[in-house]
């Protein structure tokens, strides 16, 4: 995203953005120089980008989901680990600063289409704001105009979701209507298309979450949401001129989305782009291959599971899956999977040279070690070095969107399925099931992921949404959203170990990689292998990495630690100290 900084805005206007709430706006100057012209106009908004609530350069974003082993039990999870004493996430600074905005923007000096723009624009990043809040915490109270220090709402109780929802969805619909660019070829600002992308997010968000959650009544309204989740993809899809990233062919096409520098910009609609000359980087290498820094997330053996085979036929359909091992069961799958985890011809640049990068065990706890937002070389790996840019909405996404949408409303058609799932599944090589929707529900995901899903559709779009848009972030809010919040205590396990003492060559390079023993590490060791000690005990401490069967079977990591879901985890609880400023507020059920 370009880089705007407010005291470039705040030496041509006439106050400052808030740090509460409740302050009011410092006046230095007269406000006709920001919104008495175009130019003011736009540099008012662009201080929007740099918000705190928006996503920036995370590729961290999916580090608490169902799907990714970490070093740590996260706190949110562990019974007696969290409560409103650490919760956060109740601030209201940037809403004020948009809704100055909303407020001024009615200079006659400029055209209303102008004005509306920039209003769409502003109204836009309210609805962000307000769609984050409502995914934390539920009902919030909603605010719609700039608030000064005396005002009786500062103490006001929070609004039912339905009409902070109802406000989101007139914001977004706003901006979609009046945003006049079309066309960013920077792709790091918001366009018509990037608006009604988000709109298919929001609304997909809303329609499933009243679906799927019965408790709160609003059943009924869930398909009035889908339908503007399907409408507003429709929108996008046929008339924003994107499209899926084929360059480089299905082995590498996908992967180059996250990768490269320079936005894709036939499939990425807007993304945080990396400035070397302004020291703009970010720390994805860092972060997804150091021991220490990070939380060594790596994939489960469930979640890969649910790959394909290239056939089209899922891969848990052979019943030797369970028993096989890591360098046989990745080959003939959906290529998604090799550029998204190391496995195979997987290589990395070292002093200008490439040299085979099976999984590393000083960082990987199942084997499935993500490779998908990092960069190649090495020289990359300590530090905020990386400057690959981060896609924040893809065209893949907004297929998804529409897909799930249909499929949710029961009208979802052959054709819908060939232009969405079908054309994802094509560009990861692909051959069988991409003209016609399924027709029996996969066993594996209804045991292991959904089992009050009977449709095969819905079933294999929650497949395809969880491989193609893993790592960016989605797989928590979906959780949330399907009702599956059960899945956070899913098992982290890995590949399947057959024996003890007998080093693997994961990548069959002819070079042996890995072993794992328990008690004595054999003596002599191979030179190069990594020893992997999986002894339930080591003196009076647990070891958390162990084999399932014991001697054998997939390697599990830290099953000792309990992981509860309750139904109160569906909502964060407002903080303790915002709580008791505002008693109104009323807490969280479930965290009082």
């Amino acid at each position: 995203m370009k880089r705007y900084y407010i005291w470039f805005l705040l030496g041509c206007m006439s106050f400052t953005a808030c740090k509460k709430l409740d302050q009011q706006p410092e006046s230095t100057a007269t406000k006709n120089a920001v919104f008495g012209t175009e130019n003011g106009l736009k540099l008012y908004t662009n201080s929007f980008y740099n918000m705190e609530f928006l996503p920036k350069r995370s590729t961290t974003g999916d580090a608490m989901s169902d799907y990714l082993a970490v070093r740590s039990v996260q706190d949110f999870i562990r019974p007696g680990g969290f409560g409103a004493n650490n919760s956060d996430g109740w601030k209201w600074t940037d809403l004020r600063n948009i809704n100055y905005f909303i407020e001024n923007c009615n200079d006659p000096a400029v055209p209303a289409a102008v004005r509306n723009n920039y209003i769409g624009i502003a109204r836009y990043f309210r609805a962000y704001f307000y769609m984050e809040k409502v995914k934390r915490f539920g009902d919030v109270p909603w605010i719609g105009k700039a608030m000064d220090i005396d005002d009786p709402s500062l103490n006001a109780g929070r609004d039912k979701r339905e009409l902070v929802m109802d406000s989101v969805l007139a914001d977004i619909n706003f901006a979609c209507e009046n945003i006049l660019a079309t066309n960013d070829p920077s792709r790091t600002m918001v366009t018509k298309w990037v608006a009604n992308a988000y709109k298919s997010r929001l609304c997909l968000f809303e329609g499933t979450y009243r679906k799927y959650h019965t408790e709160l009544n609003l059943t009924g309204t869930a398909n009035k949401w889908l339908e503007e989740a399907a409408s507003a993809a429709d929108n996008v899809i046929k008339n924003g001129g994107y499209s899926l990233n084929t360059a480089g062919g299905p082995d590498a096409s996908y992967r180059q989305v996250f990768t490269s520098n320079t936005p894709v910009a036939g499939e990425v609609l807007q993304a945080a782009v990396s400035d070397l000359n302004l020291g703009i980087l970010h720390d994805a290498n860092w972060w997804w291959t150091s021991g220490t820094y990070g939380a060594k997330a790596s994939f489960t053996r469930t979640f890969i599971n649910t790959y394909l085979k290239l056939d089209g036929t899922p891969f848990t359909n052979d019943p030797a899956y369970r028993t096989m091992v890591f360098k046989d069961e990745v080959k003939h799958r959906d290529l998604r999977l090799k550029q998204t985890i190391r496995l195979g011809d997987y290589k990395r640049i070292s002093s200008g040279k490439q040299v085979p990068a099976p999984p590393l065990f000083s960082y990987t706890f199942t084997g499935y070690q993500p490779i998908k937002w990092t960069l190649d070389d090495i020289n990359f790996d300590a530090g905020s070095l990386n400057t690959n840019a981060i896609a924040l909405f893809r065209y893949a996404e907004v297929l998804l969107n529409y897909a799930e949408a249909k499929a949710e409303l029961g009208t979802l058609t052959n054709a819908d399925w060939a232009l969405t799932v079908g054309a994802l599944r094509s560009r990861a090589g692909i051959t069988g099931g991409l003209s016609a929707k399924p027709m029996v529900p996969d066993p594996y995901l209804m045991t292991n992921y959904f089992p009050g899903i009977a449709d095969a559709s819905i079933l294999e779009i929650r497949r395809e949404r969880g491989i193609e848009l893993s790592l960016e972030g989605f797989r928590f809010p979906d959780i949330l959203r399907w009702k599956r919040g059960a899945l956070m205590e899913q098992e982290w396990n890995g590949f399947y170990v057959p024996e003890l003492n007998t080093p693997m060559d994961l990548n069959e390079d002819g070079i042996l990689d890995v072993a794992f023993y328990q008690g004595t590490r054999p003596n002599p060791a191979v030179a190069g292998v990594t020893y992997v000690d999986v002894s339930a005990t080591n003196g009076n401490a647990i070891n958390s990495q162990l084999l399932k069967n014991g001697r054998s079977g997939e390697l599990t990591w830290m099953n000792e630690i309990p992981r509860k879901w309750d139904e109160r985890n569906y909502y964060y609880p407002i903080p303790l100290n915002d709580l008791q400023r505002n008693p109104n507020l009323k807490q969280n059920p479930g965290w009082q």
